[in-house]
């Protein structure tokens, strides 16, 4: 997909963090833009963003772990432009903890907004996309889906899956030769509000979640890091776009990454526990 003028992306997660700038990004590429999110506020704001500065936008409120609202998303994005090029599964939410304190409330609201969501919109674009023979979908894992670390299970789990998600269906379309796209995002440390999820966690997650002193120290060395160090959404949208329009799979966001992996493979060669970089 060389050519992204006038074509319609698609974005869940929109409101904020890397979601809000690639609205920005593909907005500024000539693209409309549908937003989606589960803070109206927010989206109501980023939407205003984009119309004032001349991009054809509209926002949905949307919960990405109800398939139904993947699905109106899909529909909305027809009724309003009657086309879906670029897909971007992007909305994301961690929670932190020891594993075995983490009730399974928060293990299902994680996986349902950091994975399931990703199938559901899989399953409910795909098939617009190879109808029109023309196509891209962007599902952002992290950094957390290479190596795994500490206090963040059911983020490593979820962003694991996304990763195999994307690597299986990537696979099935070359094997099918389709002109549909498939890329995976591995963020390593940007400057969002990721470690805040639990402002949206729903009111039965967040009776029943147990605060520890590791999960509050995990937010505040992990905000400050992502403050200080992180890279600004921006550049991470300009990644993406860039390997829309060249067709990469992979998208990792920090080079240093790869020698992550290549240490990852030493240490499975010997049977032991790789030494990650968290993020």
């Amino acid at each position: 997909m060389r050519d992204l003028q006038g074509k319609v992306a698609v974005i869940t997660g929109a409101a904020s963090g890397i979601g809000r700038a690639m609205a920005i990004a593909c907005g500024q590429s000539g693209m409309k833009v549908v937003l989606a999110d589960i803070e109206q506020d927010a989206l109501d704001s980023a939407v205003h963003d984009l119309q004032t500065d001349g991009c054809e936008a509209i926002g949905l409120r949307t919960d990405v772990s109800n398939e139904a609202d993947i699905e109106a998303l899909a529909a909305t994005a027809l009724a309003h432009f009657g086309t879906v090029h670029l897909v971007h599964n992007n909305a994301g939410v961690v929670s932190s903890g020891p594993i075995d304190l983490l009730d399974q409330a928060t293990w299902n609201w994680v996986l349902g907004v950091d994975m399931w969501s990703v199938l559901y919109g899989i399953r409910t674009f795909l098939p617009i996309l190879k109808a029109q023979g023309e196509g891209h979908i962007v599902n952002t894992a992290s950094s957390a889906g290479l190596q795994a670390a500490p206090n963040i299970g059911p983020y490593n789990v979820a962003k694991f899956g996304v990763v195999a998600l994307s690597e299986t269906l990537a696979a099935e379309l070359q094997a099918e030769k389709s002109p549909v796209g498939v890329s995976v995002l591995c963020p390593g440390a940007v400057n969002t509000q990721i470690v805040d999820a639990e402002r949206n966690r729903p009111a039965h997650v967040a009776a029943s979640y147990r605060d520890t002193d590791q999960a509050r120290a995990f937010r505040e060395r992990a905000g400050t890091m992502l403050a200080q160090a992180g890279l600004d959404p921006s550049d991470v949208a300009a990644m993406v776009l860039d390997a829309v329009v060249d067709r990469k799979f992979w998208i990792i966001t920090h080079p240093r990454w790869i020698d992550v992996m290549e240490a990852r493979v030493a240490a499975m060669r010997e049977g032991r526990l790789a030494q990650g970089m968290g993020g």
